[in-house]
């Protein structure tokens, strides 16, 4: 039962992302007239923003862990995944006449590492399969007799649509459009939402003047980190970051943030433990630290016998205190487990993705908000997070793909009448 038989006004996708496109992909092969609406002069720009590095589609990590990293949410989008998970993404991909390759990390990108032919080949079809797209339409909610309304550059707009599809992203990279903005309008309409906040996001330390300004920028190359957080989660991890002029980033850091930003919010700050050097036990540091050093420094004798020099061996004296520097059973602890105190979260606009949004007890298994029927939400919206590697974006197809299948089910069902 699409357009045809007189009825309809088709359906209103809000938001040209890939959870947006995916649902208008579906809704289209059932036969339903699709518009999707987007406030930027073309969809998809946060997705070729992400591509700009790569373009980690997913992760070809086993299932179990898979679901795993998605945390408290685990079971809510393991029901989304269900349909199509890692491996179906990637078929899905392939279909568009895109090579995919898994990399040394275990993260899946396109052959040629961009996101542009994807998306180029992925708009031709759905255009072809008569998905309409208009751009520089900005959703402003809804008015008084429940049209949509959009800010458009010939004016206001009013649509009516059989069924909406909000697929909105979170609150971060409000440049390309995704800025938060619909949240109140969806509580004040009694829909279950929670505060947007910063999710693989850096974090503020309180450097000393001296530091932030000769090691900002710095990495930390395999370095361990480890946390345990007041509510009992746990977190250790060898990688990467890098010292900001405010404190600290990266994607090892990243990869904890929902962690110390919960211990933040919970107890005002949040410490860590940095593991200096990951591949030697403490034995081993504590021998190499107690070796006579003779007349040499303490900071030559340490980059002699350990290689602990630069941002590494900077980091080191500012967070221990000068007695324990001079303590070398002190000093090898300090290497193996250096105390590393958070403040505070960086601002929701630097972080890659956002926590909260629309609870998902406010919808029904087929992602439609039960406080207004025939409004179905999907997405990065949705309040779940994950850390980065590709499971942000599966998360995202797989959300629209059931948002679509939801949609059409329910107007099939004649439930919009």
């Amino acid at each position: 039962m699409g357009m045809n038989d007189g009825m309809g006004h088709g359906v209103a996708i809000i938001g040209g992302g890939p959870a947006g496109l995916m649902a208008a992909e579906i809704l289209s092969q059932r036969g339903y007239a699709v518009d999707v609406y987007d406030a930027m002069p073309s969809v998809g720009r946060k997705f070729l923003l992400a591509g700009i590095g790569g373009l980690n589609i997913t992760h070809s990590e086993a299932y179990p862990a898979f679901v795993g990293r998605y945390g408290g949410r685990a079971e809510q989008i393991d029901a989304l995944l269900k349909d199509f998970d890692a491996d179906a993404l990637r078929a899905w991909v392939h279909g568009l006449g895109v090579e995919t390759f898994v990399g040394s990390s275990g993260r899946v990108f396109p052959r040629e590492m961009k996101a542009a032919p994807l998306l180029r080949a992925w708009l031709g079809r759905l255009r072809a399969a008569g998905v309409r797209i208009h751009v520089r339409h900005r959703w402003q909610g809804w008015n008084a007799d429940g049209a949509l309304r959009f800010d458009t550059p010939d004016g206001e707009l009013a649509v009516r649509a059989d069924a909406t599809l909000l697929a909105l992203g979170g609150g971060s990279w409000k440049k390309l459009g995704s800025d938060g903005r619909w949240l109140p309008w969806l509580a004040e309409r009694g829909v279950a939402t929670a505060p947007l906040s910063p999710s693989n996001c850096g974090f503020d330390a309180d450097w000393s003047d001296f530091f932030a300004d000769k090691f900002a920028g710095e990495p930390l190359k395999s370095v361990g980190l480890s946390f345990l957080g007041g509510d009992g989660r746990e977190f250790k991890r060898v990688g990467e970051c890098v010292i900001t002029k405010n404190g600290i980033e990266g994607s090892l850091i990243y990869a904890c943030s929902a962690l110390l930003r919960d211990e933040i919010a919970r107890a005002g700050a949040a410490t860590c433990h940095l593991d200096l050097i990951p591949a030697w036990d403490e034995a081993r540091v504590l021998a190499e630290v107690a070796h006579p050093r003779g007349s040499r420094s303490l900071s030559s004798h340490l980059q002699s016998r350990l290689n602990l020099k630069g941002a590494r061996a900077g980091i080191l004296r500012e967070c221990l205190d000068k007695e324990s520097f001079q303590n070398p059973a002190a000093l090898a602890a300090a290497i193996k487990r250096l105390p590393l105190t958070l403040t505070a979260p960086r601002p929701i606009d630097e972080a890659i993705s956002t926590a909260g949004g629309v609870g998902f007890a406010a919808l029904d298994a087929r992602q439609m908000l039960t406080a207004l029927p025939g409004v179905f939400c999907a997405g990065e919206m949705l309040d779940w997070e994950a850390p980065t590697g590709g499971y942000l974006l599966t998360a995202c197809f797989a959300s629209g793909r059931v948002a679509g299948q939801g949609i059409a089910d329910w107007l099939e069902r004649g439930e919009s009448r």
